[in-house]
């Protein structure tokens, strides 16, 4: 009994490798896609609140404390200089510099599925540097290099599409490094 428990408290939070983890992330994210869309920090908690509920690891927990806090953080950015759910690129670069990689990619892939063009293209390489970030916090390094690789030939060949709030250059060295400190996009 007492090994297992001890087993329990070294798991780590991996939403590749577990479907509960995976479970918390996706619902945890689509809870924040909501609280932006519907500016109502309050639609976070009961989903906390309902995994918090059941017996999960204390990894799980961490990962909900974390999130619901840098969630948080994001909504009082968000309302503080009156960003509006259309602020695609300004409300990415807050996730990102809050290193919530997964919740970049989904709220970018929103934007992305009714994109076209060069825009769905620039879209898709922000997408997959979020991605590569992912992949490196689970340490999946093999995978965070296939996606770097197609994110920085995009970002490249597509300099002049990405929104300036993203410095296309900084973001290119990181990746093809595939330093683990990603870059800050922010004035803060």
């Amino acid at each position: 009994m007492v090994a297992q428990a001890n087993s329990q408290d070294r798991q780590q939070f991996d939403p590749f490798q577990d479907r509960l983890c995976r479970d918390i992330r996706n619902d945890l994210s689509e809870s924040l896609m909501a609280v932006i869309a519907e500016a109502d920090s309050d639609l976070i908690s009961p989903v906390v609140e309902r995994y918090k509920a059941g017996k999960i690891a204390p990894c799980m927990r961490d990962y909900l404390d974390d999130r619901l806090t840098r969630y948080r953080t994001i909504f009082k950015q968000i309302e503080a200089v009156g960003m509006q759910p259309d602020d695609t690129y300004e409300i990415a670069v807050l996730l990102w510099d809050q290193g919530l990689f997964f919740e970049v990619h989904e709220w970018l892939e929103k934007k992305w599925l009714k994109a076209d063009g060069a825009e769905k293209i620039v879209l898709q390489a922000l997408i997959r540097a979020a991605g590569v970030y992912v992949h490196l916090e689970h340490g999946r390094r093999e995978g965070a290099k296939k996606m770097a690789l197609k994110a920085v030939a995009s970002l490249v060949q597509y300099k002049a599409m990405v929104p300036p709030v993203f410095t296309v250059e900084g973001l290119v060295a990181k990746l093809t490094a595939l330093d683990p400190v990603p870059p800050k996009f922010g004035k803060g």
